[in-house]
């Protein structure tokens, strides 16, 4: 059973009052006075801090749907040779953390190889190699489904134990983005063509391909729309699984989180159907090119910071988007009020 953590009310009134009083016309700071007071709520207190310890989990896995005909613009391989990558520090998520001051952890779900010349702590959290062919078949058992799900929930408490104060959930895996587009289309009930996308820069060809295998695999998954385990076990992976886990214990530990693209949007869908609520402790980042995630923001009710055509994962847009909420803090702790610099206003005679 999941407790979603309480935001603090209070503290929210607070900074809304702050806002309202500092030394500018009313809402002329526009959204940059809504993440104030979000950031006020999560935080427990009417003058939030920029978050200070944020930590980057990056879920990797590969996917059944990638094995009859191309659904992406890269072979599966691509996979485990960027979790080499982001071991070794060059990939987008690495410059990103660096010039933010967020950790960067990776975690195999379900690569489809064993990576073992790779730290043991990068597998730890492994359910299986790959995933099945979600067009005709279950991606996972129950129990592996269960499994992601719970690695999830271990990881989070691993990073906020660790003294995290604001999570993200990036993502890899080659055929991703056709399992999200499949689970978003499954719980909105959308058809393929209101989901499917380009993913990593498809041609028409191959997007009709992905269109036909999300098409196929949302018949097979209508049954479960309204079980989140079985959508999982279903139409989903070892790596959703384990963000969406992720989400869900980040709201009962009361830890904000900052969503990425079409993947964690996917994620998140699942864990505020299995936990309503829980979407308070999230914001989102940006907003991808990616259909499915516009659907899956516009269900959630989250407004992205950013929107630039962004399709890469990883939690690129998401970190691209970190500064914004220090701004926000920032903003609030450091103007002046007006009443500190107006003149007064004379008394009407």
């Amino acid at each position: 059973m999941t407790h979603v953590a309480r935001i603090d009310e209070g503290a929210r009134t607070g900074a809304r009052r702050r806002v309202d009083a500092l030394a500018k016309p009313l809402g002329a700071l526009g959204r940059l006075e809504d993440l104030a007071v979000w950031l006020a709520g999560v935080q427990g207190t009417s003058a939030p801090v920029p978050p200070r310890e944020v930590s980057v989990v990056v879920f990797a896995g590969d996917h059944g749907v990638t094995g009859d005909g191309a659904v992406s613009a890269y072979p599966r391989a691509v996979t485990a040779a960027m979790v080499r990558e982001f071991l070794r520090g060059g990939a987008a998520v690495n410059v990103l953390a660096g010039a933010h001051g967020a950790r960067v952890r990776v975690v195999d779900l379900g690569v489809d190889d064993d990576l073992t010349d790779t730290p043991p702590e990068v597998r730890r959290h492994k359910v299986r190699r790959g995933s099945g062919a979600i067009q005709r078949e279950d991606a996972l058992t129950v129990d592996q489904a269960l499994a992601g799900l719970a690695a999830g929930r271990a990881i989070a408490d691993e990073e906020v134990d660790a003294g995290a104060d604001l999570l993200v959930p990036g993502d890899m895996g080659i055929g991703n983005t056709t399992v999200a587009a499949t689970l978003v289309g499954t719980v909105l009930g959308l058809d393929a063509d209101q989901v499917v996308g380009w993913g990593t820069g498809v041609d028409d060809e191959t997007w009709r391909h992905k269109r036909d295998v999300v098409a196929a695999a949302l018949e097979r998954a209508r049954p479960y729309a309204d079980d989140p385990v079985a959508l999982l076990r279903s139409v989903g992976s070892a790596d959703l699984a384990a963000g969406t886990g992720f989400l869900l214990r980040s709201a009962e530990r009361g830890v904000p989180v900052l969503l990425d693209g079409v993947v964690s949007g996917a994620c998140a869908l699942l864990a505020e159907r299995s936990a309503p609520g829980a979407v308070a402790w999230w914001c989102a980042g940006h907003r991808s090119t990616e259909p499915a995630h516009r659907a899956a923001l516009a269900s959630l009710g989250l407004a992205p910071l950013l929107d630039l055509e962004l399709r890469l994962g990883e939690a690129s847009g998401a970190l691209t988007a970190l500064p914004l909420l220090r701004t926000a803090a920032l903003l609030l702790a450091g103007m002046t009020t007006l009443d500190s610099v107006a003149p007064p206003v004379p008394e009407q005679v």
